[in-house]
């Protein structure tokens, strides 16, 4: 690697951190002018490599022969500077660079769309391709890039076997029927596969057939979702990140979903601080206190009955819900888990035995024929953040309620995994992009992906 480009902006604060760093050091560095000011005597250039989220403080006075050609370097140019390390221990900033030359090396145009001023989020939604020069996008990127090494470190830490699930497939997992089809035109949609054909709304189902060879597997990459919905939590594509393990029941699955989330969140904490107080500053005032209140709690679990009991008691003693009709059977909103959350237990709670007539087919029909084994994660200011379950492991049951829904064509293969070899297991999913949401405190998940993809959008 070229001696400019192993230095970065990332290494010279690291080295700083660690009393490394020395005074009057020569370096030359390559990135981008964030701003740029002068009062015809003195310069300062906001400078940004890509490296780290802070900027880098350029100084430049008039006794520079370079003056009048730095003085005209545009902002959003990328740059080549030349200069000596400065500690400032005392100031805004632990150090900043005394330019001694700098060399545009790609001009900004006048018209750059991203000035000087506050953007509104859905102005940057429409220049998608350069919002990531902007603070809040800069900072949502670099969680979102470690928080999915902080789930891929979790798992294999763990001795989990990564894998990758089909992105093409000929069911719908959730028995929901809101795919994207794969067609070769519109005439002749099936040719081309022999076969009806979806983009996938979970890679759950492959993944049981891997957890039944390896114990423990996850999965984590692109679902789809043909919901023609505007929300901002809806998307038409969207990551998912869904384990499976094999002998295993209900509780171990919701030690698992614990135990995950604790260890995410305490990594972006760790790793992110100044993205996080970013956050914690100028988006969701509070965020970090509410993260760590997530990791020192232990995790309550609820029976959804013992739920609706207390709901229907606090409907009853004058508490007013947008949606009051509440009963056994009916599937939760979230004011209704953000009361349970938020009210009554104060900290994050499984709610678990859901109705089988509101859940998934696959999920384990429990002793009173009238309930399964299904778990969701409620946390507090969000409501369910995880969807879980044991899996029906008992073939006749499952195909009983794959023929009584209509979805026992097309996955005799599931059905066989209970018939060759099987065993109890579980597994949860938990959609990525909405993770980061609650992690970074963002409103609309259109922020949190580096391109959306929703309803009548579909620009990049």
């Amino acid at each position: 690697m070229s001696q400019k480009r192993d230095l970065t902006a990332r290494k010279l604060f690291f080295k700083y951190y660690d009393g490394a760093l020395e005074n009057n050091l020569n370096v030359t560095l390559e990135g981008w002018i964030k701003s740029h000011r002068n009062n015809g005597s003195v310069g300062f250039i906001e400078f940004n490599d890509g490296s780290y989220f802070k900027n880098i403080q350029l100084v430049y006075d008039k006794e520079n022969a370079n003056f009048a050609k730095i003085s005209k370097a545009k902002y959003g140019s990328s740059i080549e500077i030349n200069g000596v390390v400065r500690l400032t221990p005392e100031m805004k900033q632990p150090f900043e660079i005394q330019l001694t030359d700098l060399r545009v090396l790609g001009d900004c145009a006048e018209d750059y769309p991203l000035q000087k001023k506050r953007h509104t989020f859905e102005f940057l939604r429409d220049i998608a391709y350069l919002r990531p020069r902007a603070n809040t996008f800069n900072a949502v990127y670099r969680v979102r890039n470690a928080c999915a090494y902080a789930i891929h470190k979790f798992f294999q830490e763990r001795g989990f076997i990564y894998v990758h699930t089909p992105e093409i497939t000929s069911n719908d997992a959730e028995g929901a029927g809101q795919v994207f089809h794969v067609v070769n035109d519109f005439k002749h949609p099936n040719d081309f596969f022999n076969s009806s054909a979806c983009l996938t709304v979970s890679g759950q189902l492959h993944a049981e057939a891997f957890a039944l060879a390896f114990r423990d597997v996850y999965t984590f990459g692109p679902t789809f979702r043909a919901e023609n919905s505007n929300t901002n939590r809806h998307a038409s594509e969207f990551w998912m990140i869904e384990p499976e393990i094999a002998f295993a029941d209900l509780d171990d699955n919701m030690d698992l979903i614990e135990s995950f989330l604790k260890y995410v969140i305490k990594y972006v904490l760790d790793n992110c601080k100044d993205e996080m107080e970013f956050f914690n500053n100028f988006i969701d005032k509070g965020v970090i206190e509410k993260l760590n209140n997530v990791i020192n709690s232990e995790f309550v679990r609820m029976d959804y009955t013992k739920a609706v009991e207390l709901l229907k008691k606090a409907a009853e003693a004058g508490h007013k819900f947008e949606n009051p009709d509440i009963y056994w059977g009916t599937d939760l909103m979230s004011e209704h888990e953000r009361y349970i959350t938020e009210e009554i237990v104060k900290g994050p709670v499984f709610l678990i035995n859901y109705p089988k007539e509101i859940k998934a087919f696959y999920m384990k029909l429990n002793p009173d024929n009238k309930t399964v084994a299904a778990c969701d994660l409620l946390v507090p200011k969000e409501g369910e953040i995880v969807g879980g379950s044991q899996r029906e492991e008992d073939y006749d049951k499952l195909f009983a309620k794959m023929k009584e829904i209509g979805n026992d064509k097309g996955l005799e293969w599931y059905l066989n995994l209970r018939k060759y070899g099987g065993c109890i297991h579980s597994g949860f999913g938990l959609g990525f992009d909405r993770l980061l949401m609650y992690i970074t405190g963002m409103q609309n998940i259109r922020d949190v992906q580096p391109f959306p993809r929703c309803p009548g959008s579909l620009k990049y």
